[in-house]
């Protein structure tokens, strides 16, 4: 895979971060639905947007690659507990309805992913044969 990341730049490591990230997202979101009854449970959410783009940005001020490369390779999620949002009376505060719209948002989101660099991949390979 360091070959094809060589010839598309950046953007392959791009998007292999960002479905490890949706990855994340949709199993935090499973564990979240499949917690809907337990009482005291916290659901949990994760985050990855806003750390990305800062690194991604303060390695682009450099304008070295290796150190874009770096940033982006080292962008990882975090999970954190929803707190102090209670409107039950078991303690917990998981809104099912919600938690399956961000499933179904996660998972078209991942496909799209798939979609772009299996289409990504697929111009590569067009190119090597000449067609």
């Amino acid at each position: 895979m360091n070959g094809i990341s060589n010839m598309y730049g950046n953007t392959i490591g791009m998007m292999e971060r960002s479905l490890d990230f949706l990855w994340t997202k949709q199993g935090v979101t499973t564990n979240n639905i499949a917690n809907v009854d337990t009482p005291g449970y916290k659901s949990k959410y994760v985050t990855f947007e806003e750390t990305f783009q800062r690194r991604l940005a303060a390695a682009s001020g450099t304008g070295d690659g290796r150190q874009i490369k770096q940033a982006i390779a080292g962008a990882s999620t975090v999970i954190h507990e929803t707190t102090g949002e209670t409107a039950r009376l078991d303690e917990n505060n998981v809104n099912a309805d919600a938690e399956m719209v961000e499933l179904t948002r996660t998972a078209l989101q991942y496909q799209y992913g798939l979609n772009s660099v299996n289409s990504d991949i697929t111009r590569l390979r067009t190119a090597i044969k000449g067609q």
